[in-house]
């Protein structure tokens, strides 16, 4: 199958989704009003509620969404063929992911920007909200800690990609002042928009050379020690101003992500290579080398991101709508981003599929797993040669993606010599994509710990409060990386997947009961279907994970203790949403009963002066 008549497909398909299907929830379901002052407005305080344009505001919120999900889970979704992933990811995207996103964002904006958890408490009940809260943060955490380890294995021994990602922090830092503090009452983006791109290229080009100096040993790392630089990192940059760093960086780092997956599509548009993999394999079945299960339901987890996933509800919950400047930007940026993600997953899925099998499974498979498959290698040995550096057994998904995208860019005219330039930088885009989400999921769960703390202590409900800051952050960061430091991508991922997934459920269950709430009862459809969808395809997974996965870790010398501990968080995370939706379906029954909704449901009506507009307005 060629592969420019399937870009050009899945462009008009996006095109379409966004054109009408964006429009209709925003003026029939949502009613955006700009005559609604939005939270950044109403509680600026240059820290944490900042307005902030729509483009800048659209890079943040994609590069905080868009982490490892859409580039791992799509290329190890492979195993069952080209088709299954493909149409989740358009499918899925459009229907769930999208509308997940932007109906969040919206329900946010409309309760004073809070969390998912506190939408739980107002729309559903008290005890909803601080099971939600307490699931969130767990699932959170797991999340965090299933993007983390991908960056920890990208840059692992990579002085290149740490020095390319380590120059975006002052380079970040340089934007933030000169948008934010150059000019007082504007925000400037053109000229710190193009010095930051242009140092970005620079930093690129700087990093080839720094790893083949003498000084590449400085900026060499083990795991672990990556692992405790980007701790650090997530620790320092959730607790800056979001102007500082967070913000900016998010930005720039969005030119590069873009700019790639743009470079990627003209790359197919030009070189159209052709997909290697059938549409479907007889993995579908289960007993795969990479993902044991079956079709369904692995495949609706495994593919984290990219059709729908359950982080990017804290983020649209979170930083994104502190900082929204007008209510109808949200389409924009929700439903938008989303689109964009969606995209990278189907660019993924390409790359890993242009390979041939038998290259594919040699990367992602351990040697003697591979030896019982009856495959045979076609250019992998080429690609090693090529690229200076043994490819097969390398598995996790980071390193055969990689190899996808090198050899897309190798195929466009002149850049055949340029391999192992492509495939670093392949490297480091995924790093970068993915360590982008970690400062902004830190922030978030940050926001997440002071509520829940609040309850104990009160001044930990107040996010200006310095030492809560420091505590909860603190908490956080050590949370998701001890996950990381006592686990590997075969733990990691399946827990991630599953629980990013369940928290999806939660987010699509708190939307349908804004909706029912608000008066919007007949147009629930749009997240109930996909909840229902998600919800079955997701408990029933974290099930079956449990006795296949992680259960049999209890019996292996060394991981008896991470063995246990996935277990209990897999079951806390599926008591979690069952309870959720126990009560979210007692609170449908009571408001299209007629009972009183609750006080504070879907938020207080803006006052226009003499005009009052209400939330469930037509």
């Amino acid at each position: 199958m060629n592969t420019l008549p399937l870009m050009i497909g899945v462009l008009c398909f996006y095109a379409l989704a966004y054109r009408f299907y964006s429009a209709f929830l925003a003026a029939k379901v949502m009613t955006l009003d700009d005559r609604r002052t939005t939270p950044a407005h109403l509680y600026e305080d240059h820290h944490n509620y900042v307005p902030s344009p729509k483009w800048v505001l659209f890079g943040h919120h994609f590069a905080a969404i868009a982490g490892a999900g859409p580039l791992v889970g799509p290329t190890l979704a492979a195993q069952f063929g080209f088709a299954p992933g493909l149409i989740w990811l358009l499918v899925g995207a459009v229907l769930a992911g999208c509308v997940q996103d932007f109906t969040i964002l919206v329900a946010s904006i409309r309760h004073k920007g809070h969390s998912l958890a506190e939408i739980a408490r107002t729309e559903i009940s008290t005890f909803a909200g601080l099971v939600t809260m307490i699931a969130v943060l767990l699932i959170l955490v797991i999340a965090l800690a299933g993007l983390g380890i991908v960056v920890v294995n990208a840059l692992a021994e990579s002085p290149w990609g740490v020095f390319t990602i380590g120059m975006t922090i002052p380079i970040a830092f340089a934007m933030g002042f000169y948008m934010f503090k150059s000019t007082p009452g504007q925000i400037r983006v053109a000229l710190p928009s193009a010095f930051g791109v242009v140092a970005l290229l620079a930093s690129v080009g700087g990093g080839h050379w720094f790893a083949a100096s003498s000084f590449a040993h400085f900026l060499t790392f083990t795991p672990h020690q990556i692992c405790l630089l980007m701790a650090t990192y997530g620790f320092i940059a959730s607790i800056l101003p979001v102007w500082m760093v967070l913000e900016p960086r998010d930005y720039l780092s969005t030119y590069l992500k873009l700019g790639t997956i743009a470079a990627l599509i003209i790359g197919i548009m030009v070189a159209h290579p052709n997909i290697q993999f059938p549409a479907v394999t007889q993995y579908i079945h289960g007993g795969g080398p990479i993902i044991a299960g079956k079709l369904f339901p692995f495949l609706f987890v495994t593919i984290a991101c990219g059709a729908i996933s359950g982080f990017h509800s804290l983020v649209s919950s979170g930083t994104t709508p502190k900082m929204l400047d007008k209510e109808t930007d949200a389409r924009f940026i929700g439903y938008g981003a989303m689109i964009c993600e969606s995209l990278v997953g189907v660019m993924a899925l390409i790359a890993a599929c242009s390979m041939f099998p038998g290259d594919y499974f040699a990367i992602n498979t351990p040697a003697a797993v591979f030896a019982k498959l009856g495959l045979h290698t076609v250019n992998l040995d080429m690609f090693s040669r090529e690229i200076g550096e043994k490819l097969a057994g390398r598995t996790g998904g980071a390193v055969s993606l990689a190899v996808g995208m090198a050899q897309i860019f190798r195929s466009i005219p002149g850049m055949d010599k340029l391999v192992s330039y492509w495939y670093h930088y392949a490297i480091m885009f995924e790093a970068l994509f993915i360590l982008t989400t970690i400062d902004t999921g830190t922030r978030v769960a940050r926001y997440v710990m002071h509520e829940l703390l609040g309850r104990v202590y009160k001044p930990f409900g107040n996010h200006t409060w310095l030492p809560g800051n420091l505590i909860g952050t603190f908490l956080v960061v050590y949370a998701w990386g001890f996950l990381i430091w006592t686990g590997s991508i075969s733990t990691i991922w399946p827990l991630f997947g599953t629980a990013n997934q369940l928290l999806a459920t939660i987010a699509l269950a708190v939307t349908t009961t804004f909706l029912i709430n608000m008066g919007r009862a007949k147009y629930a459809w749009i997240s109930l279907v996909p909840m229902i969808f998600v919800g079955i395809t997701t408990v029933s997974a974290g099930a079956l994970s449990i006795p296949r996965i992680f259960w049999p870790l209890t019996h292996v010398p060394g991981k008896e203790f991470v063995g246990y501990m996935d277990s209990v968080l897999m079951v806390c995370s599926i008591i979690g949403v069952l309870v959720v939706s126990f009560e979210a379906v007692r609170r449908w029954i009571k408001t299209l009963s007629g009972e009183p909704i609750p006080q504070e449901a879907f938020g207080p009506p803006a006052d226009m002066g003499k005009e009052t507009v209400k939330m469930g307005c037509c």
